[in-house]
């Protein structure tokens, strides 16, 4: 436990440390923020709030239609799961359509707290298909994969991140075992918890 407590401590204090550096730095330059790769860091200013700032928000998402004979496959099933029934397999749960997404929560506005965000990426599946023997546009509910973490900015576009992945959710009729090729809730990553330092670069065009 000691030893995760000084993993967890060593990014908070590089943050602390850079955040103090760069409000000195910014102040001496008439409040300019500090130059990266991925773009500028921006200070807190005078009229942003501690709690729940105007831009406390970021994220994006994606809707997905896989085309027949090119489904998404959340490895809940085995690839020949049509030896279970053919078109009529219990196991059916290759996706035709995704709709995913991240969103990223920064709850304060000011001090060395302003770097720190939480941040949820799920992604839903929807479909009835069999790989050989099954191909539909059927709308029906898979389940969820999904994770979540947390996320400290350092400097320079690095960030250090925690992450916690789950085991996959099934909905609805899918939430049972399905049979013989019935591969059960690990999903595509299984469960899992990660710590990692992110780099971003670049500027996007859009």
């Amino acid at each position: 436990m000691k030893q995760w407590a000084w993993i967890l401590a060593v990014p908070v204090l590089i943050s602390i440390s850079v955040a103090q550096t760069q409000t000195s730095a910014s102040v001496s330059s008439n409040g300019s923020g500090s130059s990266a790769s991925s773009g500028i860091w921006h200070e807190a200013g005078p009229n942003d709030r501690m709690f729940f700032p105007k831009d406390m928000l970021w994220g994006w998402a994606q809707f997905d239609l896989s085309p027949p004979h090119n489904e998404i496959d959340p490895n809940l099933c085995a690839g020949n799961s049509y030896v279970d029934g053919g078109a009529n397999a219990p196991c059916n749960m290759f996706a035709r359509y995704m709709l995913s997404g991240i969103l990223e929560v920064r709850p304060f506005g000011r001090g060395p707290l302003r770097r720190f965000m939480v941040w949820g990426a799920p992604a839903f599946l929807f479909g009835k298909n069999v790989p050989k023997t099954l191909y539909t546009w059927s709308p029906d509910a898979i389940g969820i994969e999904h994770s979540w973490g947390v996320g400290i900015y350092m400097t320079r576009g690095f960030e250090f991140r925690v992450t916690q992945h789950f085991l996959f959710d099934r909905l609805g009729a899918r939430n049972k075992n399905l049979g013989v090729a019935d591969l059960g809730n690990n999903g595509p990553w299984g469960r899992y918890m990660s710590l990692g330092v992110r780099k971003t670069f670049g500027a996007r065009r859009w």
